[in-house]
């Protein structure tokens, strides 16, 4: 699968928005632990940012989207895509790759 397939593929699988928002909500903590670690030199905070990112995402998988988080398949290109997703969101380039892999606003 090419980096533009799987990416598609990953849209898909984040289908809902709430689904969505979890993602952002789990990705903008990481961001905030990683900025407080840094600031406090708190190493805690560093270990943090895997477990904050992903209890959002996978909350959000198995309780709104209701499947199977593609990070158990393909761990690298789903935080990759994350990432991505995250970036899109927040410079509202989202809704045309969302089009793009088929899905409409829900």
């Amino acid at each position: 699968m090419s980096g533009d397939e799987f990416w598609l593929f990953y849209l898909r699988e984040h289908a809902k928005s709430a689904t969505r928002a979890l993602h952002y909500v789990g990705t903008s903590l990481v961001f905030v632990c990683l900025a407080a670690g840094i600031i406090t030199r708190r190493e805690w905070l560093f270990w943090a940012m895997p477990l904050v990112g992903y209890l959002f995402a996978w909350i959000a998988h198995l309780a709104v989207e209701r499947n199977r988080p593609a990070t158990f398949r393909h761990p690298f290109l789903s935080l990759v895509s994350d990432f991505r997703m995250y970036g899109c969101w927040i410079t509202g380039r989202l809704e045309p790759e969302l089009r793009r892999a088929g899905i409409v606003r829900t």
